[in-house]
């Protein structure tokens, strides 16, 4: 049997809930994305809670809530405390979504399901990788190999591949096969049959129009907007999407030459697009090519203003402006206060470049058609004031003397455990428990030292020292003096992570000032709530700039790629299933959809075992080089050696001849060219090579086909048997590797 698969998805099949699943590699299990919502309800994680404390590792394909929400909740409430792996880009900004999502709660509830603590402990446990970096698991995970590629919807989003004796288990949800202003495609094309592959249903019944006719009917409708008088809010997400939407903002502005102001509102957004302005290497090729000829980096925003709190945008000098705000769902952040303030004029725009999360407000406003007026609970922060403060500050003192209380009496007891004996037998004795130690005299290792000066000749048997303590010096030296260990005056990754953290998120370690004055504001406040019915008189508009491929080129995708068993997950129950019927016809004939907690097994057909090439063998093995590999054909017979592992020996009789193998991709092109270079005239012609005046050669077969393999393509020499025949054969004989 090949390598044990099975697939057991946790939360996001059959609906459009957050991602989570949890994949076995044999007895290795990953946990695919840690996804939450804007709702943060608990419920969702119940099947994520009774398999936490199993998981061996944890993969993270994208750095916005759906992928990576949950993560600092499972570690601190359900017992996940396995290693985590992503990009860097979404390490770094999935943490910058992470401080966005509690600062804008906390600033609206009591929220407590995790704190800025619980992020940061969270995140420390990430390794970085890079994309085609090939990680070798170890431990229990030896054997495995994982590598993160492009996925093309977010900056530094991922396609996962694992790899266990050479089979490939491929994780690709939210890919983008176009290519962006700051991100390239996926690579999910390059990889041709493999074992498995799961992916998403979510856009398989949306067909997206032309790129060029959204961006300019974008412009187009902002630009109406506010010569109109109207204000334009985009609810956008940390992030993430909204780093293509500032870059066709700041585009269209300068083909424009339009003066009118642009805010991008979020508690992170100054640490956001310093984070960006260093990941240029992620981006497309495009934007690094840019940087190296003109050396200017392309998030240098010349017609955006980064904001970090609502009072500098109500300072902003009156007149029409377009503020993309935090959060895209409207349930929470600057852009749900916004809404509840331009709603009601009707030369005001709200813009959608995703669809809202399910149940959500967002959600709701892009209903056909929209509803003319929606409840919304309007919520705030307001420091304590009189009486409410002074029983405030009189509860905060009740608890510190309970605490105080508390602390003495533990030591009350731990002085009489310890000095009893001492007082009991000699009055004299100077008991050592009411002289505290300072802990910076206190002895290596943190275990104090204690001197007991006793009158007499006979120590109670309870003493500690019964003379002036003498410490031993243990330090080696040397020719040179004293031996230290460089170890000791090193900091750690770790510890400047952390302390990088506790200090913020950008890239001096420091948080925004305005989201850092928030961490930091102590004063006793409480939340202010009220519901009220906003009457929508504004105008609402959805456009898909969500940054994923159509239906229609998911399609084509999952043909090309043509895996040996799919499994689909996260997507409408619609969605899915249309998807589900058009790939068992046109891509494999093992297509599954499971349910919440369904286990399946899409372990591979084709058996795989380890075997040893005998030296005997290998000794009258010819090999031939073929690009970075070297090939041979070998006739052996498997056979046990006597550890009874199997082996690959020669056979004992004379082989049979066997029929020619053509090993390698053929390409007319190549063929052209190796042909030229000898001197033969050669040019297409009707698809095929006109070599001289009598011979063509025409290729028959193709590699990409369903099925693949080169075995597949042939290439037939057509023509009179003269001298140019015979020796445009001997060219390709000797150009090709026949086995």
């Amino acid at each position: 049997m090949g390598t044990s698969v099975q697939v057991t998805p946790l939360c996001g099949v059959y609906n459009e809930n957050p991602l989570s699943y949890l994949v076995s590699i044999d007895d290795f299990n990953f946990l695919i994305d840690c996804g939450w919502n804007d709702h943060f309800d608990p419920s969702l994680l119940q099947p994520l809670s009774r398999v936490a404390s199993t998981i061996d590792a944890v993969l993270v394909s994208h750095a916005d809530i759906l992928h990576l929400g949950a993560l600092p909740y499972a570690m601190k409430q359900l017992g996940l405390s396995a290693p985590v792996y992503s990009t860097e880009p979404v390490y770094r900004l999935g943490l910058l979504t992470m401080y966005d999502q509690y600062l804008s709660r906390k600033q609206v509830s009591e929220f407590d399901l995790f704190t800025l603590d619980d992020i940061d402990s969270a995140f420390q446990s990430v390794t970085r990788l890079t994309y085609s970096q090939n990680h070798h698991l170890t431990g229990k995970g030896e054997g495995i190999v994982i590598a993160p590629h492009v996925a093309g919807h977010l900056l530094g989003g991922t396609v996962w591949k694992i790899t266990k004796d050479g089979e490939d288990v491929i994780y690709a949800v939210d890919f983008n096969h176009r290519k962006e202003r700051h991100l390239n495609g996926t690579a999910l094309g390059s990889f041709v049959r493999p074992a498995v592959l799961i992916t998403d249903a979510y856009n398989a019944l949306n067909n997206q129009p032309y790129r060029r006719q959204n961006d300019k009917e974008f412009g187009d409708i902002l630009k109406k907007t506010l010569r109109a008088g109207g204000n334009v809010l985009l609810p956008v997400d940390t992030a993430g999407r909204v780093l293509e939407l500032i870059l066709m903002l700041e585009s269209y502005w300068s083909d424009e030459n339009l003066n009118y102001p642009i805010y991008f509102l979020t508690y992170v957004a100054s640490s956001t697009i310093d984070y960006v302005k260093s990941f240029l290497e992620w981006m497309s090729d495009s934007i690094a090519k840019s940087f190296e000829k003109t050396r200017e980096n392309i998030f240098l925003l010349k017609y955006i203003t980064l904001l970090i709190n609502k009072t500098e945008l109500d300072n902003a000098p009156e007149g029409p402006k377009v503020v993309l705000a935090s959060m895209a769902s409207l349930e929470a952040g600057f852009s749900h206060d916004i809404f509840v303030e331009w709603a009601n004029d009707m030369k005001n725009l709200v813009l959608f470049t995703e669809r809202g999360q399910f149940a959500t407000l967002a959600r709701m406003l892009q209903a056909d058609p929209p509803p003319k007026a929606v409840k919304v609970v309007v919520s705030k922060r307001v420091p304590l004031v009189g009486e409410e403060l002074i029983a405030y500050e009189e509860e905060q003192n009740r608890i510190k003397k309970e605490a105080l209380k508390a602390s003495l009496m533990k030591e009350e007891e731990l002085k009489t455990s310890h000095g009893s004996d001492n007082n009991n037998s000699d009055p004299m004795v100077v008991d050592s428990g009411n002289n505290h130690v300072p802990p910076e005299v206190a002895g290596p290792r943190g275990g104090g030292y204690r001197d007991i000066y006793i009158d007499g000749f006979v120590p109670p048997s309870t003493s500690v020292a019964p003379m002036f303590p003498c410490y031993e010096n243990t330090l080696e030296w040397d020719d040179f003096g004293e031996v230290i260990n460089p170890d000791d005056y090193v900091i750690k990754d770790e510890d400047m992570n952390q302390i990088a953290m506790h200090g913020g998120g950008d890239i001096n370690g420091k948080l925004d000032e305005g989201a850092a004055g928030l961490i930091l504001d102590t004063k006793p406040s409480k939340v202010v709530s009220d519901e009220r019915t906003v009457q929508v008189k504004c105008s609402l508009v959805y456009m898909d700039f969500e940054g994923r491929s159509d239906g229609r080129s998911i399609k084509n995708i999952l043909s090309h790629v043509a895996p040996l068993k799919l499994v689909l997950v996260h997507g409408s129950a619609e969605a899915t299933e249309h998807l589900k019927q058009h790939c068992l016809k046109h891509v494999c004939p093992h297509v599954s959809a499971p349910q919440i907690d369904e286990t399946i097994d899409v372990t591979s057909d084709l058996c795989a075992y380890k075997v040893l090439l005998s030296e005997k063998l290998m000794s009258n093995v010819l090999f031939k080089k073929l690009g970075d590999y070297e090939v041979a054909w070998v006739d052996a017979v498997v056979g046990k050696t006597e550890s009874d592992t199997l082996s690959v020996l020669p056979v004992s009789e004379a082989a049979p001849p066997h029929k020619s193998v053509l090993v390698g991709d053929l390409k007319l092109a190549d063929i052209k060219q190796f042909l030229s270079s000898k001197g033969v005239q050669v040019e297409f012609a009707g698809g095929a090579l006109r070599c001289g005046e009598y011979v063509t050669l025409r290729k028959v077969g193709d590699a990409t086909q369903k099925g693949g393999g080169s075995g597949a393509q042939q290439i037939v020499i057509e023509g009179p048997l003269c001298e140019d025949y015979y020796k445009i054969r001997d060219y390709l004989y000797s150009q090709f590797y026949l086995l």
